[in-house]
């Protein structure tokens, strides 16, 4: 079984329709994309969280729940579910968050259940790991439970929601001595360590604690690294409608991998060899290519990847 604990906002995406923005609910939010990943691709998953009892909140859970995600440790509140206005502009897409004491931003330790299935990974990753108090609730379960079953962790790296460039990087490499596995994109790398290759900050990310790293490095694929083997594979050529969510998928489909596998430990994971983990990449990028194929986060469903 997978766990996947964070956040879960709605993406108010705008079209521009004849001069006028009209801005569309989509639920997203990293590790809730990451269930939402898992749960279509038929790897039994629970989502650990907090929604708010507003419409919106509503949308997220029925969302989960039409994706087969379980919800057992997901707890309620009163507050507003966070926004995510994303705005075309002629730089891009802008985005502006609004989190301030909002619900899944106000998860407590109280929340957490007291326990998780044996054998069970656990997923950490996003925004969820930055503010507070969910922040520090979800630091203490990776506390907890480091040691008692496999952790991974995607940084998805927000910049635009991190005051402290060096108090953010110092914290990361505190997740990083506690995780079993990290992905992390190249564009993620590239705004933390400016001028350094993804190669070498993954072998340097490997030498703090994990057993595994894997970048990820858009069109051209994927890169990883496990107890000095280095696998790399290329990216499905595909028709791209939209990038949002690829990286999520890409997570969803490497944990999907591995749980089908039978890797539930850091030995089991670290006895992988080379064609092991090239299939377990391929898999994982063509299910984030899949994604770039249809608007939005819409991950594919097992039949799909078939």
């Amino acid at each position: 079984m997978m766990v996947v604990a964070g956040e879960a906002l709605i993406d108010l995406k705008a079209l521009n329709q004849r001069g006028q923005l009209l801005y569309s609910p989509h639920p997203g939010g990293s590790p809730y994309n990451v269930a939402l990943g898992l749960g279509r691709l038929g790897v039994p998953v629970a989502f650990l969280g907090r929604f708010s009892t507003d419409a919106f909140g509503q949308l997220l859970k029925a969302h989960l729940k039409r994706s087969r995600v379980d919800l057992r440790y997901t707890v309620e509140g009163p507050e507003l579910t966070t926004l995510a206005l994303v705005t075309p502009g002629a730089q891009g897409e802008s985005f502006a968050f609004y989190c301030q004491n909002t619900a899944d931003t106000l998860l407590r330790v109280e929340d957490l259940p007291e326990e998780l299935p044996q054998g069970a990974w656990l997923h950490l990753g996003s925004i969820s790991l930055l503010l507070r108090p969910t922040a520090d609730t979800l630091e203490a379960l990776l506390e907890r439970e480091m040691g008692r079953r496999p952790i991974s962790l995607d940084p998805n790296v927000r910049p635009f929601l991190i005051p402290d460039k060096s108090a953010y990087e110092e914290r990361l490499r505190g997740w990083l001595g506690r995780v079993d596995l990290v992905k992390v994109s190249q564009a993620d790398l590239a705004w933390l360590y400016p001028g350094q290759g993804p190669l070498e900050v993954a072998r340097a990310w490997l030498r703090l604690g994990p057993a595994l790293v894997v970048v990820t490095l858009g069109a051209e694929g994927a890169l990883a690294l496990l107890d000095g083997k280095e696998v790399r594979v290329e990216a499905p050529r595909v028709e791209v409608v939209d990038t949002v969510g690829a990286g999520d998928a890409f997570m969803a489909g490497l944990l999907a991998g591995l749980y089908r596998a039978g890797v539930a430990s850091r030995p089991a994971l670290l006895e992988l060899d080379l064609e092991q983990l090239s299939r377990l990449l391929a898999f994982a990028a063509k299910v984030a290519a899949l994604t770039c194929t249809r608007a939005g986060a819409d991950p594919p469903w097992q039949e799909e990847v078939r």
